[in-house]
């Protein structure tokens, strides 16, 4: 039952025919939020200090649904925690992008919090696809949700003082490497659902 609910999840997250009866699933609305927080940092409705905390929150999202999964099993309640959660941070972005404070976007440290948040979006992207296509086991989309975690920490660490600066950029650049590399092999290790 469990994993009938799952993957009617999934199938919600990437069908878009499904996608406009059903809720699209967790992962569809990682992306959905990172683009908004893009979106907001490109418009400068968002300042780097802003986007950092708004990474922040996400990261603890991205933890959660790692925690979720990590015995093969997504549960109804941990779900509705996960959907909960993600209904605060959607709320978070919105008022983040409705308030004030503003953003310059052509800021060096904006464009390498745009292009890290962006790098983050196909990550996530990556990880939905191989969920879907049954590349990644529900144990492994686990522990690479725990490795965006890590990511979004570091650029919430990063952008904390309000500028991601050139040597912070090139930090999280290399964990994003080593995360793309991470996603690379569990998608490629034979183990399927």
């Amino acid at each position: 039952m469990k994993r009938q609910m799952l993957a009617a999840l999934i199938v919600a997250a990437v069908s878009p025919a499904f996608a406009q009866t059903a809720a699209p699933g967790y992962t569809q609305r990682d992306i959905n939020q990172e683009k908004r927080i893009e979106q907001g940092l490109q418009s400068g409705q968002l300042n780097t200090r802003e986007a950092a905390r708004l990474q922040a929150e996400q990261a603890r999202i991205d933890r959660m649904e790692s925690n979720a999964l990590r015995d093969g099993q997504l549960t109804a309640q941990e779900r509705a925690r996960i959907n909960a959660a993600q209904n605060k941070a959607g709320a978070d972005i919105y008022k983040q992008k409705h308030d004030a404070q503003t953003g310059d976007s052509n800021s060096a440290s904006s464009r390498r919090m745009q292009a890290d948040v962006q790098r983050n979006i196909n990550q996530e992207k990556r990880i939905q696809q191989g969920m879907a296509s049954g590349e990644l086991t529900n144990r492994e989309a686990a522990r690479l949700e725990a490795g965006q975690a890590r990511v979004g920490r570091a650029e919430a660490r990063a952008g904390a003082d309000g500028h991601v600066g050139p040597r912070e950029q090139a930090g999280i650049q290399h964990r994003q490497n080593v995360q793309s590399k991470r996603i690379y092999r569990q998608k490629h290790d034979g183990k399927s659902k």
